[in-house]
């Protein structure tokens, strides 16, 4: 029974790393203005990815300052904060991304997609009209490095 026992845990630990399967236990706080459009769609991109999501709606003037208070810098954000596990999760982050995030844990206040680029997610289709955007790993000196580039 105990080899069962090792089986049937490392099977789950293999699926939940699967792209596009989230643990139970990885909500992310969604926080936002009210009504904008992409923060919604990327919220619905983020669950149908399997993340759990909870939606704040905020004044312009708090959101910006929960922006400032995680440590983002003027350059650094967009229109949407999410918080998940310890990290910042700034704009169009695509999920596979932040579950790489959480699988790795580097030491690092999170990532990061500047301003809203055309077609990462929630921003509309990705394909041939697309804008190239990096993903970019925050780090706590307030540096930057790229985690993901999509081209």
């Amino acid at each position: 029974m105990n080899g069962l026992g090792a089986m049937l845990r490392a099977a789950a630990t293999a699926f939940t790393l699967l792209p596009g399967v989230a643990s139970a236990a990885q909500t992310i706080e969604v926080l936002s203005t009210a009504g904008c459009g992409c923060c919604i769609s990327w919220t619905r991109h983020m669950e149908e990815n399997g993340f759990e999501t909870e939606i704040r709606n905020l004044p312009m003037a708090d959101l910006m300052q929960v922006k400032t208070e995680a440590g983002l810098k003027p350059g650094l954000t967009s229109c949407h904060t999410g918080k998940i596990d310890g990290y910042v999760i700034e704009g169009h982050v695509p999920a596979r991304d932040v579950q790489r995030l959480l699988a790795e844990r580097p030491d690092a206040i999170g990532l990061t997609v500047p301003d809203m680029p055309y077609g990462s997610p929630g921003m509309g289709e990705a394909g041939p009209d697309a804008d190239p955007y990096d993903v970019l790993l925050v780090k706590r000196d307030g540096t930057t490095e790229v985690f993901a580039s999509y081209r």
